[in-house]
């Protein structure tokens, strides 16, 4: 489950109130995303079987619901990457090396402030580039953390890092991160390009540092995406919201079920959406109309979980070098430099 997505971003108007131009690059406007919105609800509606990118869970209430998730006793994930963080941020500040802490998805920085504070007392550190499709999340994050780090650079930037990459900015050696185990939610092909962009972006000597999510019992794997308490399902079915309100549609919530399914071949969680019976919709934005046979389900998310090898066997062949791994058993935090 990742921990960013693509809420709907703020005015510019009231984004520009809390944050200076000077400390903002829009590389993604509010017509991009609903463009993207609407193209991927057209393709994967039509698709058989039906999909939805897992982005489109973070609206103002999904994001709220997550934050819910995060604290669950089923839900681990957080917890555990948040545990390393404390326990080895001063290590990873050291092997990286950086001037500059990159961090794709921030999201609300919360996690990122514990990298901050090592690489400051590593004494290297210059500045904060905080990369989110959310112009809410940066108005939140940015002003809160200029008060935190005085004298440091802060430069946020909106845009889509599947799309993006290329264009973020280059205010010293940097330092990328992809936290919360957002990597598990590309399959494999689009993972391949995904961190094929990512070193191809990197200027030789900066480092990736990802979240992992590893492989571990299924039973507890599905506990932590189908909790006791049902937040996690209400998290699923919120996407029928997003699309209602974003696309004009009428679909309703209760004619679905919240589904997690544990992929033993793919060694990846699968969230999906069925049908409790037949269902008949529309989305009037696409003058599309929306199908479902009683059963039929909606993928919403894949969640991959990893092992040690493979995982540095894909970052080598994207074109970045493995250099440490620190991990509490359930979740793992890898850094590799690109050389050349």
């Amino acid at each position: 489950m990742r921990s960013c997505g693509v809420p709907r971003p703020l005015p510019p108007g009231d984004l520009m109130s809390t944050i200076e131009a000077d400390q903002l690059d829009v590389l993604l406007s509010p017509d991009d995303l609903r463009s993207v919105l609407e193209r991927d609800a057209l393709r994967g509606l039509t698709a058989s079987p039906k999909w939805l990118p897992p982005k489109y869970f973070y609206d103002d209430r999904g994001s709220e619901l997550f934050e819910q998730i995060t604290r669950l006793p089923e839900y681990y994930p957080t917890r555990a990457e948040h545990g390393i963080l404390q326990s080895h941020a001063g290590e990873i500040a050291t092997a990286a090396g950086c001037e500059t802490l990159l961090e794709l998805g921030s999201g609300s920085s919360t996690k990122t402030r514990l990298l901050l504070d090592a690489l400051r007392d590593a004494g290297d550190l210059r500045g904060y580039v905080p990369v989110d499709v959310s112009a809410g999340a940066l108005s939140e994050s940015m002003p809160a953390l200029k008060q935190e780090y005085p004298g440091m650079e802060i430069r946020g930037v909106i845009a889509d890092f599947d799309a993006h990459l290329g264009a973020l900015p280059l205010p010293g050696r940097r330092l990328w991160a992809l936290l919360g185990g957002t990597i598990g939610n590309y399959p494999p092909a689009e993972r391949a390009q995904f961190l094929s962009a990512i070193a191809s972006a990197m200027q030789p000597g900066e480092a990736f540092l990802v979240g992992l999510d590893l492989v571990k019992e299924p039973g507890r794997l599905m506990r932590a995406y189908d909790d006791a308490a049902g937040v996690t399902a209400a998290f699923n079915l919120n996407v029928l919201s997003v699309l209602n309100r974003e696309l004009d549609g009428d679909l309703d919530p209760s004619d679905f079920e919240h589904v997690a399914i544990w992929d033993d071949v793919n060694e990846w969680i699968e969230m999906r959406l069925r049908a409790r019976g037949p269902v008949h919709a529309r989305l009037g934005v696409l003058d599309l109309e929306v199908v479902f046979d009683g059963g039929e389900e909606l993928r919403t998310e894949i969640s991959a979980k990893f092992r040690r090898e493979p995982i540095e066997a894909e970052l080598r062949v994207a074109g970045m070098e493995p250099t440490h791994w620190w991990t509490d058993g359930d979740f793992a935090l890898a850094l590799a430099r690109k050389e050349n």
